[in-house]
């Protein structure tokens, strides 16, 4: 192609591009700004909501015991893990309360875990919607999010009965447990959020997932006391400092705190509230930027 070619199909494409631009046209799928993207997802809302109820609905409706899955899989983790850590390691003797403790940090920990791995399949798992309809694809993530959220307000009834069983009493400070998981529901949908972009690109994440949730439960507290392990001094202070501010046991020995007259402040981290709030606003408030700055490349390729 010669010089003078060249230059009439770049001035030819400098015409189409303002022509486009004197009328309003835009890029098909461009990303929008950031807040004019916020304000697309809150439009968007009430799917959200639908999508959550409806996931939530179907998740179980091949089963013959239906929605009761939703409390026999955790009870039933319970269960396993009391058997092993409880009796067969005793660690239960070491714990006060350790059925309530158990339960409790099971319960807990499945709202993130479930969240984590659901959000990673967000995009993946729903192709054809994010190739088919035009919206927010931070709805995905966001809803299944919402949709564990909901999973866990059944629960949490299973929860409180257990606690009952065992000598567990209401107090003023089970309205502890609501800033807690209001917390905890910011921190699932961030790091949902940031998962949710990663296996778009590289679905292989999604398969080694169950093995990093798996390491990171047992690092979190769900079945031994953190604040046992080091009081005996018996680990480095900097792996000590990772494990009391692990957010995932932060939320958990929230919830205990609330919940168990047993489980007092005194095993607690120091400024555990700031730390938990912290790690929720940077876990949306990142993942939901980082998620953003991928949007026009969800679906394609």
């Amino acid at each position: 192609m010669s010089t003078s070619t060249s230059t009439c199909a770049y001035a030819a494409g400098e015409d189409l591009r303002q022509l486009a631009q004197r009328h309003g046209l835009t890029v098909s799928g461009a990303r929008p700004p950031l807040t004019e993207y916020a304000r697309r997802l809150w439009s968007r809302r009430h799917f959200i909501t639908a999508f959550a109820t409806a996931r939530l609905t179907a998740q179980y409706s091949q089963a013959k015991l239906g929605q009761l899955w939703q409390l026999m899989n955790p009870l039933l983790n319970a269960a396993v893990y009391f058997f092993i850590f409880g009796v067969l390691m005793n660690t239960r003797s070491h714990v006060e309360d350790f059925v309530p403790f158990l339960v409790t940090g099971v319960f807990i920990w499945t709202f993130t875990s479930s969240s984590i791995a659901v959000g990673t399949r967000a995009i993946s798992g729903n192709i054809g919607l994010v190739r088919a309809l035009h919206f927010p694809r931070a709805s995905l993530p966001v809803s299944l999010a919402l949709q564990q959220l909901q999973q866990l307000a059944f629960s949490l009834g299973a929860l409180i009965v257990i606690l009952f069983c065992f000598g567990v009493r209401p107090g003023w400070s089970w309205l502890l447990a609501a800033p807690a998981l209001f917390l905890q529901s910011l921190f699932n949908a961030g790091v949902s959020l940031v998962m949710a972009r990663l296996a778009a690109r590289t679905p292989d994440i999604a398969q080694v997932m169950p093995f990093v949730l798996r390491t990171w439960m047992y690092v979190s507290g769900v079945m031994w006391s953190i604040d046992k392990v080091l009081a005996d001094n018996r680990v480095p202070h900097v792996v000590g400092l990772a494990l009391e501010y692990n957010p995932a046991a932060l939320y958990i020995d929230l919830v205990r705190f609330a919940f168990i007259d047993s489980f007092t402040a005194d095993r607690l981290p120091p400024h555990v509230w700031a730390a938990a709030s912290g790690w929720a606003l940077l876990a949306f408030v990142g993942g939901f930027i980082y998620f953003w700055k991928a949007e026009e490349t969800y679906g394609r390729g």
